[in-house]
């Protein structure tokens, strides 16, 4: 009887040390799974959301945005004013802005501009250092690390996320907010105004052709592009200038074309010359900020050096 108690303790004891290393092993084995599950969640999110690709992407965008040309854009562009005689007249909406008002607001928007692209560039940093802090995490960390650092590294992704949505939303030039009235009014007696709105736009930047802008002997041939379909009447300036002066006798190796097309030829340059020319936007007067002009360096073409032997026949 007594062997028989002990048979029947000694197999339940060794059913529940099976038990308990069976728990034991589905134990490690839940951990491990939710250890990969977690892993995979933020791989996922680096390689969509946060990838190299598209983090380089932006990188070139903020650099496109840096170069482009800002405005205000006045809406409504017209409005109907009455005259003395009661008349209804169509008038450009610059026509009754009042122009020093007007230069305060071309102050603000450059400012507006010049920290929006101050946050973007900051943004994209952070959003780089973010990207190596998640990767750290879920290539270099053991299971145990970053199992005990899952709250923070959630905390931080939320964050990435919420500042990825800042970022895109930056890339739009926003609205200018005018303190004062534009438009006195003494110049619309009598007349009720539309709510004016002043938005920031912007234009894309103009680079030359490197293929299609050659220098010959004493002319150049210059052609630009921009990256959108630009409308014909659009103007450009072309600025040039001799880099190298040989004597004080060549003056005037400088000078400035306006253009109202996307190619240019400048005459009488000097043989063997280095010449560099600029090319911009002609400025306008709702121009508020403009910093990078692309530049091009050409060589002129040598004077030949007559050989009479090579017009003769063997």
């Amino acid at each position: 009887a007594d062997s028989g108690i002990m048979n029947v303790n000694l197999n339940e004891f060794e059913t529940s040390l099976e038990s308990s290393v069976c728990s034991k092993e589905e134990q490690d084995n839940a951990v491990w799974k939710m250890y990969m599950e977690r892993r995979s969640l933020i791989l996922q999110f680096l390689q969509s959301d946060l990838s190299l690709h598209l983090l380089e992407h932006h990188q070139k965008k903020v650099e496109l945005l840096k170069k482009c040309y800002y405005y205000i854009e006045v809406l409504p562009a017209h409005i109907i004013l009455r005259d003395q005689n009661h008349v209804m007249l169509p008038t450009g909406i610059f026509q009754i802005i009042d122009p020093w008002r007007f230069q305060r607001m071309k102050k603000m928007g450059r400012t507006q501009t010049e920290i929006q692209l101050l946050l973007l560039s900051d943004l994209l940093e952070q959003l780089q250092r973010g990207r190596e802090e998640l990767a750290c995490y879920a290539e270099t960390c053991d299971m145990v690390t970053f199992l005990s650092k899952w709250d923070s590294i959630m905390q931080r992704l939320s964050d990435l996320s919420k500042l990825m949505n800042t970022f895109l939303s930056l890339q739009v030039p926003g609205k200018l907010y005018a303190k004062h009235r534009l438009v006195s009014h003494a110049d619309v007696r009598g007349t009720k105004l539309p709510n004016i709105r002043l938005f920031l736009s912007t234009k894309m930047p103009v680079m030359f052709d490197r293929k299609e802008s050659v220098a010959h002997k004493n002319w150049a041939n210059l052609k630009w592009f921009t990256e959108n379909q630009e409308s014909p009447f659009e103007q450009y300036e072309l600025h040039f200038r001799l880099l190298k002066h040989g004597t004080q006798t060549e003056v005037g190796q400088s000078g400035l074309v306006a253009v109202t097309s996307n190619t240019c030829v400048v005459q009488g340059l000097l043989p063997d010359r280095s010449y560099e020319f600029t090319i911009r936007r002609a400025e306008t007067y709702a121009l508020v900020y403009e910093q990078w002009h692309d530049t091009i360096t050409l060589k002129t073409k040598t004077n030949p050096v007559e050989d009479s032997s090579a017009c003769e026949p063997e």
